[in-house]
């Protein structure tokens, strides 16, 4: 076969995950409406955030955790140092609530993995917290159907390549799926794989990039109904490597 192992990315790829980034930012909103000077419209204020979650990637990584801090280090700044400590607070609990939302599948999720599963590796490859990460997959009911699971600081193709080798016959078997052209397509692509782009609801600013639409190893489907069929058209139509 072409292709021997699957890598599928977690959040918008299979369950639901930014519409409660975008829920909890909307509430970040709200608290500090009274707090902060009239020029600084909500436009401003979430370019305020988004600045500070770019810039503390590289303390805190991807996930929960880095945002709910990036949220009060905001409400810090903007406010002078004069956010009362009550909305702290409340962006703390805004941040737990995050670490509770049950897990809902998107459409599709468990019917691909498992006809994948049958005749391939399926990795999971994923970045963010690691404890919230297990507690989404455990919850999921998907677990059991992965060989490997990784969860990593960056996904870049050096990543990839060092995965793909210990999980399965090399990048140049190996597809990874995912609804982040930033995260889960130009990398294993550059990397020598395969990278199929799966888009979900609104992507994450930070998480954009153009689509590597000059590479005859990028693919992409509108749904994950069309992953199992759209492996089985590459392993037909190209010979085995």
């Amino acid at each position: 076969m072409t292709i021997t192992t699957i890598g599928l990315d977690a959040d918008d790829t299979l369950w639901h995950n930014e519409r409660f980034f975008r829920v909890t930012q909307d509430r970040f909103a709200e608290l500090l409406q009274d707090h902060t000077p009239p020029d600084l419209d909500r436009p401003a204020l979430e370019r305020r955030l988004l600045a500070a979650e770019k810039r503390n990637l590289g303390r805190y990584g991807y996930g929960v955790k880095g945002f709910t801090l990036s949220m009060i280090e905001t409400a810090i700044e903007v406010t002078d140092q004069q956010v009362p400590a009550a909305v702290i607070q409340e962006l703390i609990v805004a941040g737990q609530m995050m670490l509770s939302y049950p897990i809902d599948l998107l459409p599709h999720a468990q019917e691909a993995v498992t006809q994948l599963a049958a005749n391939h590796r399926v990795v999971l490859i994923t970045k963010g917290d690691l404890l919230d990460q297990e507690r989404k997959l455990a919850q999921s009911g998907l677990g059991d159907l992965f060989d490997a699971v990784e969860i990593v600081s960056e996904k870049t193709p050096e990543v990839y390549r060092e995965i793909f080798n210990r999980h399965g016959d090399g990048i140049a078997r190996a597809m990874m799926v995912g609804n982040s052209m930033r995260s889960d397509v130009v990398p294993p692509i550059t990397a020598g794989g395969w990278g199929t782009y799966v888009p979900h609801g609104e992507i994450w600013e930070l998480e954009h990039a153009e689509p590597p639409d000059h590479s005859p190893r990028y693919n992409a489907i509108a749904d994950l109904s069309q992953l199992p069929q759209l492996v089985s058209r590459i392993e037909k139509d190209r010979p085995a490597l």
